[in-house]
């Protein structure tokens, strides 16, 4: 009894699945994991690319995958997702690029050397402290730096000596040896001495 019931299983199994139908189904379903599988291999290679600037890493990434063959590569799948980078490299260079601006806005930011309090750019003093934060140039009398060396607007040497400058104005070439006597002696004329007789007449 129970060998007649068990041949009458097989044979309706076997029947059932040597159905056209059936077999087509199944063929479907392999097909299916199949592209899923390539699909699957294709993304992690595609997504470690991003991730990563190893040209090698890509294709273990893709190796993971199509090692476990089409009926176990959600185990690849998961095993990919637990070791690869956790950020892009999109988003990593976003991300320097966030804290470049805010280091560069934090620097932008004066700060009184003194009290550390945020100061203006045009202040001389700081007004809490009163630290010294800028300079008047004694030529264009603009804001200059306290650590300059010469005026970024005028070409003011500060390191030089003013009669340093005094005399590269009188020695430059527009400068007649007339106008440095004059400068020289300023009550005395240009023209000489004029005098005061009247000429003689007939004489």
């Amino acid at each position: 009894m129970s060998t007649d019931l068990s041949g009458q299983l097989g044979s309706a199994f076997g029947s059932f699945f040597s159905s056209a139908i059936v077999q087509l189904i199944l063929d479907s379903i392999v097909f299916y994991l199949f592209i899923v599988w390539l699909a699957a291999a294709f993304w992690a290679f595609r997504d470690m690319h991003d991730r990563t600037e190893n040209p090698v890493m890509p294709y273990v990434a893709a190796a993971f995958i199509l090692v476990p063959t089409p009926f176990f590569f959600l185990l690849g799948v998961i095993i990919y997702r637990v070791i690869r980078p956790a950020e892009r490299l999109g988003e990593v260079y976003e991300r320097n690029l966030a804290e470049e601006a805010l280091l560069a806005e934090v620097e932008a930011v004066r700060t009184c050397r003194g009290c550390d309090r945020r100061v203006q750019e045009e202040w001389i003093l700081c007004p809490w402290c009163r630290t010294r934060l800028n300079r008047v140039c004694p030529n264009c009398e603009r804001l200059v730096g306290l650590d300059w060396t010469l005026c970024a607007w005028c070409g003011k040497d500060f390191e030089r000596p003013a009669t340093v400058d005094r005399a590269i104005a009188q020695s430059a070439p527009g400068a007649s040896t007339a106008d440095v006597a004059g400068q020289a002696s300023p009550g005395r004329p240009a023209g000489g001495t004029i005098s005061n007789r009247k000429p003689a007449i007939g004489g």
